[in-house]
């Protein structure tokens, strides 16, 4: 995180407040995650299943981390500051609105996802379902941008930023598939059903998630320390296909 920040900062320019905001929020998000993984040290428990400090704790990071890449690498995105502002502001909220509810539902001692049994329950879940959506649409707007070729920078930053955004669009469908399977077998199963067996994709989802906050950062890594513009070219589509490659056996250990 604190990397990140430092390399938004030497970009030569003063961050927006919807920028230092997401960063105060994404900070927040992940200092919450922390916390959490302090309480599953301290009250124990199991680390998996649809009840535990995992969620709450891997949610709390996960989103935390994500809200400050895309904070970050949306600048170099070629599109309306007022559209990049309002997306940015909804995604900051939204962010904020998944990791709350499944940080109370982890304190209630409740599934989150999938639980509706009572009218509390249903509520976050319907809330949990609707950012979801929102989730999709804001960052597949962003993506359909970035893959357009609409970003300022040498061609190892356009390379890393489009690859970053096309695994980003992976990690989308395979929520979206986990949201959807898990529904069904909620509804034509069991929620026991839904619960162990939705999240298969998860090994996926994770690893594709992040190659948004890695490959450019990469780029701009090899920038700072002087690369001329064809080895930082070379040196990115070499990660790309790395990443590419861990993301696909990322998918075989997901599908088996």
């Amino acid at each position: 995180m604190t990397t990140v920040l430092a390399t938004a900062a030497r970009t030569g320019r003063a961050l927006r407040p919807v920028e230092r905001t997401a960063h105060l929020v994404g900070a927040l998000l992940m200092l919450s995650g922390v916390l959490h993984f302090g309480v599953f040290l301290v009250d124990g428990g199991p680390w998996e299943g649809p009840v535990s400090w995992r969620k709450p704790t891997t949610f709390g990071l996960s989103f935390g981390l994500t809200l400050i890449t895309v904070a970050w690498v949306t600048s170099y995105l070629v599109m309306s500051p007022r559209a990049r502002v309002w997306l940015l502001g909804v995604f900051t909220a939204d962010c904020v609105l998944e990791v709350a509810g499944i940080t109370v539902q982890a304190w209630r001692r409740l599934p989150s996802h999938f639980n509706t049994e009572t009218p509390s329950s249903r509520a976050i879940a319907m809330s949990l379902a609707f950012g979801g959506a929102v989730l999709v649409v804001v960052l597949t707007t962003f993506a359909l941008v970035a893959l357009r070729g609409r970003i300022r920078g040498p061609s190892d930053l356009v390379l890393a930023l489009r690859a970053g955004w096309s695994l980003l669009l992976l990690t989308l469908f395979t929520g979206v598939a986990m949201v959807a399977k898990g529904s069904i077998l909620f509804r034509t199963e069991s929620p026991q059903a839904a619960y162990t067996t939705a999240g298969s994709l998860k090994p996926v989802h994770g690893v594709a998630l992040h190659a948004i906050l890695v490959l450019p950062l990469l780029a701009v890594l090899l920038h700072q320390r002087g690369w001329p513009e064809p080895r930082r070219h070379r040196a990115i589509r070499a990660a790309v296909w790395l990443y590419a490659v861990t993301t696909a056996a990322a998918t075989v250990i997901s599908l088996t």
